[in-house]
C-alpha cells in the first residue's frame, strides 16, 4: 500500500523539531484516536464475520435422521395431526349432550306496560291491595326489575341417538388416527425416494466428470494423429462435439445434484436453502422381500387406509341409528330458579323455581327423517362401495410394486454385468484407433456405451431401493425402521 505522503511529511517535520522514542503520534482529541481504531478494526473484522456467516459447511445426514425430521417438521403430517384433535374434541362434544346443561342469566328491565308491571310486582312479591285499583292497573307507573336465573336442561332420553352419536365421534376418531398413520408411512416414502435421488444425482455427476475426462482424453488423441497426418481433421472435430456434449452433461448433472437437495429438504419439511450432505452410500445390498400372497395379506390386514374406511364405514352405520332414532319418543327435564328485586345488589324481592318433566314426540314433519334415513342408508351403500374400491386397488398396487421390484433388481444383475464389458469394450477402441484399426467414430461409440451402462447402473440401484420403499408403502408395512430407511 502506498502510503500517505502528507503523513509522512508531517512526522518528517516533527522528528527533526524534537527528538521522540515515539514512532508515531496522533494530534487532537484522544476521543478522536479511539473512534477511527474502531473503525479501522471494524473494517478489518466485518468482511471475516460476514463470510464465516455466508459459508457454512452441509450437514451430514443419513436418510433415518432425515426421516425423523421430517415426521417432525413436514405440513402435511402437522395438518393429519391437527385433523386426530378436532376429532378427539368431536368425541368430548358429543360426550357433552349426555350431562345436564346449566346456565345463569342477569336481566335488567323497565317498563309501564300494565302485564309486565303487574307481573314484575307479584315476581318481586311486593304486590298489595292498593294495586287493584283500576287507574294503578290500566296506568302504572314505570317499574323496574332486576332478574336473577339459574335454568337447567337434561336430556333423559332421545331414543339412543345421543350414545349413537358418541359411538359415531369415535369411529371418526379412528379414521383420522388411521389417517395420520398412513400420512407418516407416504411422508417417510416421499423422504426415502428424494434421499436416493441425491444420492443418485451424485453418482451421476461423477459419471459425468469421467464421462469429461475420456471425452478430453479421446479429443487429445485425436488432436496429436491429426498434427501426425495419420487421420483427417474430422476426427478431431467430432472429438470436440462429443466434448461438448459432455460439457452440457455435466451442467446439468451438477444443477441435478442442487435441485435433488431442495427436494429432499422439502420433503423434510425444512427451507429449500437448506443444505444437507447425505451420509449413506449408494451401495448394493440385499432387502428382504416376502412372496406375493404374503404381501397382499399383509396389505389388507395392516393398510392404514383401508382401515380408516373400515372406521369410516362403522361411523356412517351409526349415522343410519342416528336418522332410525329421530322416529323415537324424547324426555327431557327442566328446572328452573328464580330471583326478582327490585334493586340490583340490596335485594328486597322475592324468589320462585319451576321443575318439570317433557315427553316430545314428532308427529309429522312432511317426510324429512324419513327422507335424512334414505339419505344416510346410500351414504352407507356408498363407503360400502368405496371399501370394496379400495381393496382392489390395493391389491393391484402390491402386484404393480411387487414386479417392479422383481423387474428392477434382474435389470441391476444386467447392468452390473456390463459395465465391465462396456469398459473392456471402450479400451480396445481406444487401442485399436491408436494403432489405426478403428475410427474415431466407434471410439466415440464405444466412450457413449461405457458412459450409458455407468449411467444405466446407478438408476437401477436407485430404483431397487425406492421401489423397495414403495413395495413395502403399497403393503402398509414402511416405517422408519424398514430395511430401506435403516441400513
Amino acid at each position: 500500500m502506498k502510503p500517505d505522503m502528507r503523513t509522512c511529511g508531517r512526522l518528517s517535520a516533527n522528528h527533526s523539531r524534537r527528538p521522540s522514542n515515539t514512532l508515531v503520534r496522533f494530534g487532537g482529541d484522544p476521543r478522536r484516536v479511539t473512534s477511527l481504531t474502531l473503525v479501522v478494526l471494524a473494517a478489518l473484522f466485518t468482511p471475516m464475520l460476514l463470510f464465516g456467516q455466508q459459508v457454512q459447511p452441509s450437514s451430514p445426514l443419513t436418510l433415518r435422521q432425515a426421516v425423523n425430521i421430517a415426521l417432525e417438521k413436514n405440513p402435511a403430517r402437522k395438518a393429519a395431526l391437527a385433523e386426530t384433535r378436532a376429532a378427539s374434541a368431536d368425541v368430548k362434544q358429543a360426550r357433552s349432550l349426555l350431562f345436564p346443561h346449566v346456565a345463569f342469566s342477569e336481566a335488567a328491565t323497565a317498563g309501564d306496560d300494565p302485564v309486565y308491571v303487574f307481573g314484575s310486582k307479584l315476581r318481586q312479591q311486593r304486590f298489595d291491595a292498593s294495586d287493584f285499583a283500576l287507574n294503578v292497573l290500566n296506568t302504572p307507573a314505570p317499574f323496574g326489575n332486576f332478574s336473577t336465573r339459574f335454568g337447567g336442561t337434561w336430556n333423559l332420553f332421545d331414543s339412543l341417538a345421543s350414545w349413537r352419536s358418541v359411538n359415531r365421534a369415535e369411529r371418526e376418531k379412528d379414521a383420522t388416527d388411521r389417517q395420520l398413520e398412513r400420512t407418516d408411512q407416504e411422508i417417510v416414502y416421499r423422504v426415502a425416494d428424494s434421499y436416493y435421488a441425491v444420492l443418485l444425482a451424485k453418482k451421476q455427476l461423477e459419471v459425468a466428470e469421467q464421462a469429461m475426462k475420456t471425452a478430453e482424453a479421446i479429443l487429445e488423441r485425436s488432436k496429436n494423429r491429426v498434427e501426425s497426418g495419420v487421420v483427417v481433421e474430422s476426427d478431431s472435430l467430432s472429438a470436440e462435439v462429443r466434448l461438448a456434449t459432455r460439457k452440457q452433461e455435466l451442467i446439468r448433472a451438477q444443477n441435478n445434484v442442487a435441485m435433488a437437495g431442495a427436494q429432499l429438504s422439502a420433503a423434510m419439511g425444512l427451507s429449500t436453502g437448506s443444505e444437507f450432505e447425505p451420509s449413506d452410500a449408494l451401495t448394493e445390498r440385499d432387502l428382504p422381500v416376502s412372496t406375493l400372497e404374503e404381501l397382499e395379506k399383509q396389505a389388507i390386514e395392516k393398510r392404514p387406509d383401508l382401515k380408516r374406511i373400515g372406521s369410516e364405514e362403522a361411523a356412517q352405520k351409526e349415522s343410519v341409528s342416528i336418522a332410525k332414532s329421530s322416529f323415537g319418543p324424547r324426555v327431557n327435564a327442566f328446572a328452573g330458579w328464580e330471583a326478582d328485586n327490585p334493586t340490583l345488589l340490596a335485594g328486597g324481592g322475592g324468589n320462585n323455581w319451576q321443575a318439570g318433566i317433557e315427553v316430545q314426540i314428532d308427529l309429522f314433519e312432511g317426510g324429512a327423517k324419513q327422507a335424512q334415513l334414505s339419505h344416510e342408508r346410500a351414504m352407507q351403500e356408498k363407503v360400502a362401495a368405496m371399501k370394496e374400491m379400495a381393496t382392489d386397488a390395493v391389491r393391484l398396487e402390491v402386484r404393480k410394486a411387487y414386479y417392479d421390484v422383481d423387474a428392477t433388481r434382474q435389470e441391476l444383475d444386467a447392468a452390473r454385468a456390463s459395465i465391465a464389458e462396456s469398459q473392456e469394450s471402450l479400451r480396445i477402441n481406444q487401442d485399436r484407433y491408436e494403432a489405426g484399426l478403428s475410427t474415431v467414430t466407434d471410439l466415440l461409440a464405444a466412450e457413449e456405451a461405457a458412459r450409458r451402462a455407468q449411467g444405466d447402473y446407478w438408476e437401477m440401484m436407485c430404483r431397487y431401493y425406492t421401489g423397495y420403499a414403495a413395495l413395502e408403502l403399497a403393503s402398509g408395512t414402511l416405517n422408519p425402521q424398514s430395511p430401506v430407511v435403516t441400513p
